[in-house]
């Protein structure tokens, strides 16, 4: 920690290096043994594909312009709403 000699502001840094790496090696250690990361984005791409299925006339409109508007990605092909 310093002190700016022109302010009354002081310069705070912290470096979290090891605290990320602690944080890490948590989120590695609550993981199950058989954790399939692949399986996982799967799974996700699955719930992705249910959430924007099926949408009305309004409900198809909005998702458009949210796509457009790059607040929700774009679906590949055979993956957006229809």
């Amino acid at each position: 920690m310093s002190q700016d000699s022109n302010s009354a502001h002081v310069v705070l840094e912290i470096d979290l290096t090891l605290e990320e790496a602690r944080r890490r090696a948590s989120v590695m250690e609550a993981l199950e043994a058989d954790w399939n990361p692949l399986e996982a984005m799967r799974g996700e791409e699955e719930a992705y594909d249910l959430l924007y299925s099926g949408l009305d006339e309004r409900q198809q409109e909005i998702y458009d312009m949210l796509v457009a508007a790059e607040v929700l990605p774009r679906r590949r092909p055979g993956h957006a709403a229809a």
